[in-house]
């Protein structure tokens, strides 16, 4: 894992190295609804996005329901006490019926590169888990590494940093959160869904053991942004709660429940005229497992969490109206290829399972009327290792943001 991290990081810097030799000052910083609202200067600020979905499995020799879904309809809510002291609440009601708290942060300026930021956070892992307003992003559904690996929306309780680096164009995030629960009276974490259960949401959290987590986003090139995340932390377990000093059967019980993690991620975007390309890639590596699952198996059968788990995907699309200029609306065909397995590697009780290694390939077209409002239609094709050909589904779904 040191290795592989060590990598990822002197290919990053290296790039960033090559890259600055041709810097435009002109970067790209992108601005989600949160940072938009931040910049804002009026006392009480107001936006919001929402997105409506039709999803249609396609079966060879079978007709199967389709579903349609308003799948989230989300309101931000903020105010600036003074222009150094903001704060910041993100509402979302998903599935027509759920209500959820997924930002709600203060933030003091102390400097003009500094921020301390403290609240409901957004953990920045990736692209997606920050940048998720559907008119951000190809396709009706979010890239499903972004579900599986770096568990969006991904949000915790906790505390930090955040700026920018101007002279270095530069900007940065270092957080301490509560961690990702790994055992609730069970095993949270398992093979199939890795670690997405654990998430807390802020939602009466607790915390054993803190995490730590950071990003940073390099825009000193025209048209590119460059991003480094990642995340360390060992997950939380019920069995620390009143344990005395002196239980030494009790300590070992609650180490045989918690995982040690440790997870990074790579991400690049890039626009130049009517092209748009970007990719990520993570890396999760995964300690104690042997003990988690063998402390976690039910019945007689071992719990069946990885030892590491990897995902990526590279996307491509062209803007085929660009050439047009009396048509301000943009019509962009585009593919994403995606990979990730959760079994990447295993314990030496665990089996592999083929079923977690899968391959996905999305292709569509996003009509963007403007920078506000979209009409998206894909076709999604997934194959796992097993499988002897792709299941298909066609998506379509329109999405707003103000």
């Amino acid at each position: 894992m040191k290795k592989i991290i060590i990598f990822i990081a002197l290919a990053y810097v290296n790039t960033m190295m090559m890259l600055a030799q041709g810097q435009d000052s002109t970067g790209t910083e992108y601005l989600n609804s949160a940072g938009i609202m931040l910049n804002n200067d009026g006392k009480l600020n107001i936006g919001g996005y929402g997105e409506v979905h039709y999803n249609q499995p396609l079966k060879n020799y079978q007709k199967d329901l389709g579903t349609l879904d308003v799948h989230r309809i989300v309101m931000f809510l903020g105010y600036n006490f003074s222009k150094k002291t903001q704060f910041v609440s993100e509402i979302e009601f998903e599935y027509a019926k759920e209500v959820w708290i997924e930002q709600a942060f203060l933030q003091h300026r102390i400097n003009n590169f500094i921020n301390f930021r403290a609240g409901l956070l957004l953990v920045p892992m990736g692209i997606i888990n920050e940048y998720h307003e559907p008119t951000t992003f190809n396709g009706v559904e979010r890239p499903v590494i972004d579900n599986k690996l770096s568990l969006s929306t991904w949000r915790e309780v906790g505390f930090g940093l955040s700026g920018n680096i101007l002279p270095a164009t530069l900007k940065y995030q270092v957080y301490a959160f509560g961690g990702l629960n790994g055992y609730d009276t069970k095993a949270i974490f398992n093979g199939s869904a890795g670690l997405r259960e654990g998430r807390q949401k802020g939602s009466k959290a607790y915390v054993s053991s803190p995490a730590v987590t950071g990003k940073i986003e390099f825009y000193g090139i025209k048209n590119l942004n460059i991003g480094l995340s990642g995340y360390l932390s060992k997950s939380q377990s019920r069995l620390f709660g009143k344990l005395q000093d002196d239980d030494t059967n009790q300590k070992l019980k609650a180490d045989s429940s918690v995982v040690g993690i440790a997870m990074v991620g790579a991400d690049a975007r890039f626009r130049l005229k009517g092209v748009e390309m970007r990719g990520q890639v993570y890396y999760t590596s995964l300690s104690n497992t042997e003990q988690y699952n063998t402390f976690t198996r039910t019945g007689t059968a071992n719990n069946d969490l990885g030892k590491s788990m990897m995902g990526y995907y590279l996307e491509a699309g062209y803007n085929v109206l660009y050439l047009i200029n009396s048509i301000k609306q943009e019509l962009v065909p585009f593919v994403r290829y995606e990979f990730y397995n959760t079994h990447h590697s295993v314990d030496k009780i665990t089996a592999v399972n083929l079923n977690y290694k899968n391959r996905l390939i999305t292709t569509g077209l996003t009509f963007r009327l403007n920078s506000m409002a979209v009409i998206k239609s894909d076709i999604q094709f997934i194959k796992s290792a097993v499988s002897e050909e792709y299941s298909k589904t066609f998506n379509a779904g329109i999405g707003v943001m103000f």
